[in-house]
């Protein structure tokens, strides 16, 4: 096989907790990951040599910086392949919105390679690989549900979220992770997810009780600095959603809807406000 085009799927967060600082300057995390049916087109063709990377995205980088180039320097160094690879990025997945777009795309990387050059590697390899080049890289290996721990890196595959549509709409703004972690009063959060009942609920595909268990430590500080944010939050409940959050440390939020014609509803309005507004649902790797 010369060429291969793979989907690379967003992430939306039903639970993100962040316990503590280390000694080396991550934090421990205890979270609850998804993915949804949003994605971006990654194609990969083999060349004689080197990394060409290009999108149809202006102002994405296209070297090293890149964490989908990323990915492909150290696949092709890693397993000593003579060749190279050309990337095209088709983007469709929102920049610097809490979405994982940027380890997606690196993890179809890690996936596209390991086919074209028939490296025959396991899910587990490529997801050991994936840890070396971002947090968010092995579970979009992974796919479907999954219970991050550790700095992000320690996965635990979960029955996902399988009912419901989820509108999901990011403001015109970004927000840096490194700015949420360093605006985070770890002594201050007093609203933290309780894991065990959101595991339950999902596992009893209870949309109602996953709707209820939403949680995520990093919006007290966004919405303080980006009212946007909890404006959109508010606007999805208002529009019938039975639970929204904030995915990741923003600025993107969801709602998860019962009804299709209201999520419908919902999304038509927000699209007019929020141009980055979106209608999917979950994925697990089967639709």
């Amino acid at each position: 096989m010369d060429e291969i085009k793979l989907k690379a799927y967003a992430k939306i967060n039903l639970s993100l907790d962040v316990l503590n600082k280390r000694s080396d300057g991550y934090h421990n995390v205890k979270m609850i990951m998804q993915q949804i049916t949003l994605y971006d087109e990654v194609s990969l063709q083999k060349i004689d040599k080197g990394i060409v990377l290009t999108s149809d995205c202006s102002f994405l980088p296209n070297d090293i910086s890149n964490i989908a180039y990323k990915a492909a320097d150290s696949m092709l160094k890693k397993y000593g392949i003579e060749g190279g690879v050309n990337i095209k990025i088709e983007k469709n997945i929102p920049i610097a919105a809490g979405l994982a777009g940027g380890s997606s795309d690196a993890a179809a990387v890690i996936k596209g390679i390991n086919t074209l050059y028939d490296l025959s590697l396991s899910v587990e390899e490529m997801m050991d690989i994936g840890a070396g080049i971002g947090a968010d890289v092995p579970f979009c290996i992974l796919g479907d549900g999954a219970l991050a721990e550790g700095i992000g890196e320690k996965l635990t595959q979960i029955k996902g979220l399988r009912s419901g549509w989820i509108v999901l709409s990011k403001p015109n703004i970004c927000v840096s992770t490194a700015d949420a972690y360093g605006n985070l009063r770890l002594d201050d959060i007093n609203d933290r997810p309780n894991t065990d009942k959101l595991l339950n609920a999902l596992e009893r595909d209870n949309l109602y009780d996953v709707a209820d268990n939403l949680c995520n430590v990093f919006e007290q500080g966004i919405f303080y600095k980006n009212p946007i944010v909890k404006l959109i939050k508010e606007k999805m409940l208002e529009y019938g959603a039975v639970g929204s959050l904030m995915s990741g440390s923003g600025p993107s939020v969801y709602g998860i809807f019962k009804d299709y014609n209201k999520a419908r509803s919902a999304y038509e309005k927000l699209k007019l406000l929020y141009n980055q507004t979106y209608l999917v649902r979950t994925y697990n790797g089967r639709q």
